[in-house]
């Protein structure tokens, strides 16, 4: 990227690009980014767990309509940049309006901010942070309420329903014999500790109800590993096996629980089904 083709650039990390980043992103023409955290490199028992994987990340950065996005390799030797060496690398001139958030900081150390750019003789706009219900929209909010079960809050603090995404694979068989078609998804890109149990879903258009756990009801059939099993009350989306799938999370109904009986389990698949189409 050479910042003399863009008036405009926003920087960050862009972590979940929740409502606060998409306002930093708006009206910008290109974005700079990094494609794994500074902390995971500068302090990897601080790195956070993030809310996207980076193919996540890039693809919401563009869909907010840029001309351009860069993802920069945040090595140790870039973490030994002075600010000045960042922005010729970067390729960011006094030419180009830098569009950041308040809490943006770069170069060794974290030594540069805002001022230090105005200082040099940079154009830079610091975008106030957007609030919900008082207080500024954080990716360690989000991730911090998605591990609450706090799915609403999430998502409205996204701008969006939270997407976890993964690998369709053949099941038990269960859920048709138990009258619910199921799609089941192996999660590839989930780095947060989401609470096992009932969510009210959408996925390929359609209003579900999926399980994201271990399905204890089975004993020895569990799984291992937390899987996502979507299950259909009426229409079944076209999501072939084999393939990837992305399920929106819409709200958190209930933790995951094992049932005495298969019938059980079927009489309360059916009251999730009522609860997350109502």
């Amino acid at each position: 990227m050479r910042s003399a083709d863009f008036q405009s650039v926003a920087v960050g990390f862009f972590d979940g690009v929740h409502l606060g980043h998409q306002a930093i992103l708006k009206g910008a023409e290109a974005a700079l980014t990094f494609r794994s955290h500074p902390l995971a490199v500068l302090s990897p028992e601080r790195a956070p767990r993030l809310l996207m994987d980076v193919g996540e990340r890039l693809a919401a950065i563009r869909a907010c309509g840029l001309k351009e996005v860069v993802a920069l390799d945040f090595t140790p030797e870039f973490a030994r940049l002075s600010p000045e060496e960042f922005l010729a690398m970067a390729r960011i001139s006094k030419e180009t309006k830098i569009r950041c958030g308040a809490n943006w900081r770069f170069g060794r150390g974290g030594a540069a901010d805002a001022t230090w750019l105005r200082a040099h003789g940079y154009s830079v706009e610091v975008i106030p942070a957007v609030e919900y219900r008082g207080e500024a929209v954080s990716s360690t909010r989000i991730r911090a309420a998605l591990e609450r079960g706090e799915v609403e809050d999430a998502c409205a603090m996204l701008g969006r329903p939270f997407e976890v995404r993964g690998e369709v694979f053949a099941g038990k068989g269960e859920g048709s014999r138990l009258g619910y078609p199921t799609v089941n998804l192996k999660p590839s890109s989930l780095n947060i500790r989401l609470p096992l149990g009932v969510y009210a879903v959408e996925i390929g258009g359609v209003r579900a109800v999926a399980n994201y756990g271990l399905a204890p009801t089975f004993g020895e059939r569990a799984w291992e590993e937390p899987v996502v099993e979507v299950h259909f009350l009426r229409q079944v989306p076209d999501v072939q096996g084999g393939g990837f799938a992305g399920v929106k999370l819409l709200r958190f109904l209930r933790p995951e629980r094992r049932f005495d009986s298969l019938d059980a389990l079927k009489a309360q698949i059916a009251r999730d089904c009522a609860a997350a189409l109502a």
